[in-house]
């Protein structure tokens, strides 16, 4: 009874984001009741593997009681303070210290806010008056990659490269412009990193001569990009952009929202090329999911000038949540148990994951398998040779998160027949194998389909 009240009020009332709207009413919403480690159960009592843990962002695994403990002991204490009028609060001020103190470089300052798609909004805002600053407030365009991924506020739904969050929504600006991705299996130049490297590199250029080379205010790009189906480019590719920003002069931001907080191995991916972001977005495995946060790294130099800019006058961008005590109480129990062995379990757990993965690339239907740490994908093709996706008629981000959902696994399914994994970090290796087992029983599941034979026929 209980179910079925709440599966009626959730079609009447809730509005899902990223969702069809009139396919939900059809279909229903999953009930999700409690969760263990890697493990959730559902309105019925079916336990499920979350290999998403969660929108990639529980990273340290459901049932943390440390967590819990931590958020609860803010909320007696203190349950809000706010960050405007010079006010402040300890758990936020010691949180930004060991997130600046663990960050590349000069990324010694902190601006919290509450996810990802804010986090970008605030580096859109500070870059502005970072130009202004310098006198430069011409400098006004913004370079994105395609298939990239950088919110869904209006600004930033802009700055991402997918079709779903720009039809019908007016985006993106005219100040807005995108270059190819590194998209390896499916890149135009080939296969080979240096290839894609120097191409990528001439996109960038060709794409600032042709706007201005005094007109581009910043690039973006995710050092993975996870929402365009989890694309890892070539070893040297991030650094090679980087590098290539800063002698143009053009302020590079790297986007951590999903590979942040041990996903790819260390605590930022950027220290996989050693590279020094102008500004650096985290979320998601900040607080492990259990509570909103986003914090927004800006280097000294940044900092320094727009602070020179303003003097006395107040930079005017904040939000009531803005280094909420409880939120930033989260984020510090979260980093004390990544650094706990939770970063070392993920390493262990993301090498055999990736190794269990590679183990079905020769099933009919795989055609690539990528990834990093605890973050990776497989990607479904009708044809191996001319990389066949499968047919967008067959609904294939439908189909196959739900026949993975009745296996008892729980993945990301993109509408290009692209299956996404991030997996908590606390994950055993009985946890891994099941993932694995079990998307060889969807992979040979799909391979059954009457449509899926009459297309590889």
């Amino acid at each position: 009874m209980l179910y079925n009240s709440l599966q009626e009020l959730d079609k009447a009332h809730l509005v899902h984001p990223v969702s069809s709207w009139r396919g939900h009413e059809a279909s229903g919403v999953k009930i999700l009741k409690s969760g263990k480690g890697a493990t959730v159960t559902d309105a019925s009592g079916r336990q499920l593997i979350d290999g998403f843990a969660g929108l990639w962002c529980v990273n340290a695994g459901y049932g943390q009681e440390s967590i819990v403990e931590a958020a609860a002991a803010q909320m007696r204490t203190l349950p809000y303070a706010t960050g405007y009028f010079d006010m402040g609060a300890e758990a936020p001020i010691r949180l930004a210290a060991q997130l600046a103190e663990r960050a590349p470089g000069d990324l010694n300052h902190v601006f919290f806010g509450l996810g990802g798609s804010d986090a970008v909004d605030s580096t859109v805002r500070f870059v502005t008056y970072y130009w202004h600053a310098r006198g430069k407030p011409y400098r006004n365009q913004f370079i994105s990659i395609e298939q990239g991924y950088h919110g869904s506020t209006t600004v930033g739904a802009g700055l991402t490269a997918l079709p779903s969050f720009h039809a019908g929504f007016g985006v993106p600006w005219n100040w807005q412009h995108k270059i190819p991705s590194h998209y390896t299996y499916r890149n135009p130049v080939g296969s080979n990193p240096a290839d894609i490297i120097a191409a990528s590199v001439a996109a960038l250029k060709a794409k600032v001569q042709e706007i201005g080379e005094d007109r581009v205010a910043a690039f973006y790009c995710e050092p993975i990009q996870g929402s365009g189906g989890v694309l890892v480019p070539p070893d040297g590719w991030v650094r090679a952009m980087r590098d290539t920003c800063r002698d143009m002069d053009i302020l590079f931001i790297a986007d951590e929202v999903i590979t942040g907080f041990g996903r790819t191995g260390p605590l930022f991916c950027c220290e996989d090329e050693g590279i020094v972001p102008d500004f650096m977005t985290t979320a998601k495995g900040l607080t492990s999911g259990y509570i909103p946060m986003s914090a927004t790294f800006m280097s000294d130099r940044v900092y320094n000038t727009i602070a020179d800019s303003a003097g006395a006058a107040a930079v005017g961008h904040g939000f009531t949540y803005s280094a909420h005590p409880v939120s930033a109480a989260v984020g510090l129990e979260v980093l004390k148990l990544y650094e706990g062995g939770l970063l070392e379990n993920g390493r262990k757990a993301g090498a055999r994951l990736m190794a269990g993965l590679q183990s079905l690339s020769d099933h009919p239907l795989v055609g690539d398998v990528r990834g990093r740490g605890m973050l990776a994908a497989i990607e479904l093709v009708t044809d191996k040779e001319k990389k066949t996706p499968l047919p967008a008629s067959l609904r294939p981000a439908t189909r196959l998160f739900d026949r993975a959902w009745e296996q008892g696994l729980i993945i990301r399914s993109f509408a290009q027949g692209v299956f996404g994994y991030a997996p908590p970090l606390c994950c055993t290796d009985a946890d891994i194998d099941a993932i694995v087992d079990r998307t060889r029983k969807v992979l040979d599941l799909t391979l059954n389909d009457p449509e899926i034979r009459a297309e590889m026929a």
